[in-house]
């Protein structure tokens, strides 16, 4: 096996000393601009790169960011909203050369164990944090850490400021369920021991162009940054467009209870039928854990009550889709007899027949938009709430007129 080359090889080429070589690649005073030259120079052509174990214990940054998902495995190997996402944040990492630590365990206190073990070994720089709570232990044990970190989606705040947006405060809503449900500055980066110029500063500040995003500035400054997403205003434009159709019965299949996002939605749902009059068994949401399996559950039961809904919008692309098989199965045609509404576009609402309508958002450009608002706070800048962009709804064949009689 091919030995890694050291300090101590380069200094060797160079000809100058192993601590010269460590103010040169730290960018450290101590050197001349043409010694630093050649020195940089030399370790290119050895190959050398930080050890980033080294640059952990003498306080520089790891040059790694952490991500980790507390969701059923067998529900993240359909949905693509989680791939795309990834894309995007890694697509601004990656121009910083900055490493994305992956993990997936099977619930909030196991990702809890993964930061408090992250923060102990300093494997990582900060966290992009998914999937906030209603009651979201992470803002409060990230900040009490002191990791850097954003929150991606609508936050815990965000729905407890909703009193609606409790699903247990609504016995009409969810009842059919299928599912359980300011950071510290970054550690110092001057380092005499094998570590090289820290990227992030740059890599804040020159990221790919094209992730959109307005920042919010009333009320209280956040403890966190988060990236916002519109819940509310998607969901106005799925039962707008429902309503303008002449639906009138409608059902939410949602994703998991614990969600915020979801909470939100179903707060909207809710608020949105209020304000047109639609009752609780007309308008209503029922939770499921976002698998295939489950919609097409949710799919069936729904579509067995004495005065069906002639509307069904679905919290993913993959329970949209099982909904339209059930569908088709039971001899329902659609859009005829039922429409069929995707939360998140993909490839699979476009090919399936119908074609289904869908929202769509630019999810990659949402991972960009976290990943350099982390950046952003490991360079020094304060914790923020940025919003990402609306979502657009996209008509399909799914949808059309409601039936005059169903």
């Amino acid at each position: 096996m091919a030995r890694r080359p050291t300090i101590k090889d380069i200094a060797r080429r160079a000809g100058v000393s192993e601590s010269a070589v460590s103010f040169a690649l730290n960018d450290r005073p101590g050197v001349s601009r043409d010694t630093r030259a050649r020195i940089r120079r030399v370790a290119e052509e050895l190959g050398w790169q930080p050890n980033s174990a080294a640059r952990a214990l003498s306080g520089a940054r790891a040059g790694v960011v952490g991500l980790v998902l507390a969701r059923p495995a067998h529900t993240l190997g359909v949905e693509s909203f989680f791939l795309q996402l990834v894309s995007g944040i890694q697509e601004v990492l990656a121009a910083g050369r900055i490493a994305l630590l992956f993990q997936v365990v099977e619930d909030i206190d196991a990702e809890c164990a993964v930061y408090r073990r992250w923060w102990a070994e300093r494997r990582v720089d900060g966290v992009i944090v998914v999937d906030p709570r209603t009651q979201d232990p992470r803002p409060e044990l990230l900040t009490g850490l002191g990791l850097p970190a954003v929150m991606v989606g609508t936050t815990a705040t965000d729905a407890a400021a909703d009193p609606a947006a409790d699903p247990a405060a609504d016995p009409a809503a969810a009842t059919d369920s299928a599912a359980d449900p300011a950071p510290a500055p970054a550690r110092a980066t001057d380092s005499a021991v094998d570590s090289a110029a820290d990227p992030v500063a740059a890599a804040a500040s020159t990221g790919p162009a094209g992730s959109r995003g307005r920042e919010r500035q009333e009320g209280p400054a956040p403890a966190l940054s988060t990236i916002r997403a519109d819940d509310a205003g998607a969901m106005a434009q799925v039962l707008d467009h429902l309503h303008r159709l002449g639906h009138r019965r409608i059902t939410h299949v949602a994703g998991l209870p614990a969600l915020a996002h979801t909470a939100r939605r179903m707060a909207s749902l809710r608020a949105w039928s209020e304000r047109h009059g639609l009752g609780p068994a007309d308008v209503r949401s029922v939770v499921t854990d976002y698998s295939d399996a489950e919609g097409a559950a949710a799919t069936r039961r729904v579509l067995a009550d004495p005065e069906p809904p002639t509307a069904l919008v679905y919290d993913n692309d993959v329970m949209a889709v099982a909904g339209a098989a059930v569908a088709a199965g039971l001899g329902i045609p659609v859009p005829a007899r039922l429409s069929l509404v995707a939360w998140d576009d993909s490839a699979l609402c476009r090919v399936t027949h119908p074609r289904l309508t869908a929202l769509v958002r630019d999810t990659a450009g949402f991972g960009r938009l976290a990943a350099e608002e982390l950046l952003a706070v490991l360079a020094g800048g304060p914790p923020r709430v940025r919003e990402s962009e609306l979502p657009r709804l996209e008509p399909r064949d799914s949808t059309a007129q409601a039936p005059a009689a169903y």
